[in-house]
């Protein structure tokens, strides 16, 4: 069916782009059913025609908009073409309470005249209009600012199909691969297994790499070509994002290669920190393949911000560094413990949880840390669209800070020096960074072998039930472990339970947690401090420390903070 198309005002473009457009259009399955398609800066109205005026009309938001594309059916018979966008939009779920991103599309069928060639020329007009507007609407947060995205943008993306239930591959080919050609997203594909293949998908070229080893990803970046690619996401648990970080900052160039953006895509059992990502956001809480969409979504938005990683020093005197958390005690016992249960997916780390409360151990320790100054909201956020933009640094925003010799007590918390921003901190005269080590220096921290500085406080208790240091808000999907936290606040969040506190409150608190309501249930035996660095020294002969969710080898282990080094796709 032909329908007439009103050519868009000409006082309604600016710089060239259309800023409102309006057509009819029949339904892509049904030539007697016809739409009015209205597309202003911020939205996208879709009306029958037959319907009465105000009545099914819909509006879709262009921030809801993935990508919209233009295409032709082979039947020769047919001289239309037809536009189809690709909306997330937040929606009620069918059967439980709440709301979360869900897809939808909406296609229409263009025929202005018998030329097939002119039909897809004004399909391709409204889908390239659709996607122009999509991006200038990207959704944002007040505090951050933004650059213009670089379109297309090259990302490889790297999936362990054993994370999780061994569903990897299923998950990127069934949601993620579809919403990447949606928001056409040249991507590179690397896949821990066992060959190569290259192939194409819907004019989307990918490159299989299956690789056995473990550290392959950690390899694989430490020695690739960065500049073929604009972002590194990577689609598995947080075990995998540990590697590719720690890669990049064995690199010669690794104050460079540290700034290429890193995406993340839930694909794991704990998934911390795509609930962190997702929480960011400030949109309603999801779990599972619904996180997986929110975070596809963020990836394809292509917004990026800052990412603070804490470098931990190990007894071996080996440095590596962390995005998310260090445990010891019982949270590290129920992550190495439940791997067995790793097919039931995030239920391991109940199923876990309930095993050790029945066997409560308590564990000897020394404690001490280095108080963060006052906390005062920034809103200087550095957030950027892909690629980073040209002036940012791995240095970018870090403290410079007057150097301090101190002779006070230990716990004293008030030898302190100012530096250029009023913000009160302390740094300590260190050796000069070893030739060969990579990343950037620790100025908080003394050599293991040494005291602690003696402006950091000294925790009196020696007996611990957990110790528990968080970098990202979440520990797991359903953890809501450092409420106050942000990818690049600067702050390590430290919490732990002493010795004395009964299983009924443990499990209590642990519960509370899936919410973030944990620190506000007054346990008395609960301490939670913000701090920059901090030093671990167990005293008991056995145990488990994690980083990240891997076992790193026992003994004493002390980290610091650097703000903001690396970057994060995040919305």
């Amino acid at each position: 069916m032909d329908n007439d198309m009103a050519e868009p005002d000409p006082s309604r473009q600016r710089n060239g782009v259309v800023e409102g457009l309006y057509g009819e259009f029949t339904d892509s399955l049904n030539s007697k059913v016809r739409y009015s398609v209205s597309l202003t800066e911020s939205a996208l109205t879709i009306q029958k025609i037959s319907s009465s005026p105000g009545q099914d009309e819909v509006v879709f938001h262009l921030a809801d908009c993935l990508g919209c594309r233009a295409y032709k059916v082979e039947d020769e018979a047919d001289v239309g073409a037809f536009f189809t966008a690709y909306f997330y939009p937040f929606k009620r779920r069918w059967i439980s309470t709440g709301m979360a991103r869900q897809k939808v599309e909406q296609c229409f069928r263009v025929a202005l005249v018998q030329d097939p060639l002119t039909n897809l020329q004004e399909a391709e007009r409204w889908a390239r209009a659709i996607r122009e507007a999509s991006i200038r609407q990207i959704p944002r947060r007040h505090d951050v600012k933004y650059y213009e995205v670089r379109r297309p943008c090259r990302v490889m993306v790297l999936v362990n199909p054993q994370s999780g239930r061994g569903q990897a591959l299923q998950l990127f080919s069934g949601q993620i691969e579809p919403m990447l050609t949606e928001a056409s997203v040249p991507y590179t594909l690397v896949i821990t297994g066992q060959s190569l293949h290259i192939g194409h998908h819907w004019s989307v070229p990918y490159t299989l790499v299956i690789t056995e080893h473990q550290n392959h990803a950690r390899d694989l970046v430490r020695e690739t070509d960065l500049s073929q690619w604009d972002a590194l996401v990577i689609l598995s648990g947080d075990g995998l994002l540990f590697e590719v970080l720690n890669g990049l900052l064995e690199r010669e160039d690794w104050e460079e290669a540290i700034q290429t953006p890193l995406g993340i895509l839930p694909g794991g059992s704990g998934n911390a920190l795509a609930a962190s990502v997702h929480h960011y956001t400030k949109s309603p809480p999801v779990w599972g393949k619904e996180l997986l969409l929110s975070c596809g979504f963020l990836l394809c938005k292509g917004l990026v911000t800052q990412l603070d990683l804490v470098s931990v020093h190990l007894a071996s005197s080996q440095r590596i560094f962390s995005f998310l958390s260090l445990a010891w005690g019982f949270v590290a016992d129920v992550d190495i413990e439940s791997e067995k249960y790793r097919l039931v997916g995030p239920m391991r780390f109940l199923v876990g949880t309930l095993m050790r409360l029945a066997s409560l151990k308590v564990y000897q320790g020394r404690l001490a840390y280095l108080p963060a100054p006052p906390f005062t909201p920034q809103n200087s956020s550095l957030c950027s669209s892909l690629p980073c933009g040209p002036n940012s640094s791995p240095n970018q925003n870090s403290r410079h800070n007057h150097i301090t010799n101190s002779n006070h007590s230990t716990n004293s918390n008030h030898n302190t020096a100012h530096n250029s921003s009023n913000i009160a901190i302390t740094t300590m005269r260190t050796e000069p960074q070893p030739v060969n080590q990579k990343g950037p220096p620790d100025s908080l921290l003394a050599d293991l072998e040494q005291p602690v500085p003696d402006h950091w406080t000294v925790v009196n208790e020696e007996d611990f039930v957990l110790v528990l240091a968080m970098f990202q808000s979440h520990l797991a999907e359903d953890l809501f472990a450092a409420p106050g936290a942000a990818a690049d606040d600067g702050f390590i969040h430290l919490l732990y339970v002493r010795a004395g506190i009964s299983r009924l409150a443990l499990l209590t608190l642990f519960m509370t947690m899936e919410k973030g309501g944990h620190l506000a249930i007054g346990c008395p035996h609960l301490v939670y401090e913000r701090v920059k660095a901090f030093r671990l020294e167990p005293l008991s002969p056995e145990g488990a420390i994690t980083v990240d969710g891997e076992m790193v080898e026992y003994g004493p282990v002390q980290a610091q903070v650097h703000e903001g080094i690396a970057r994060l796709i995040s919305g």
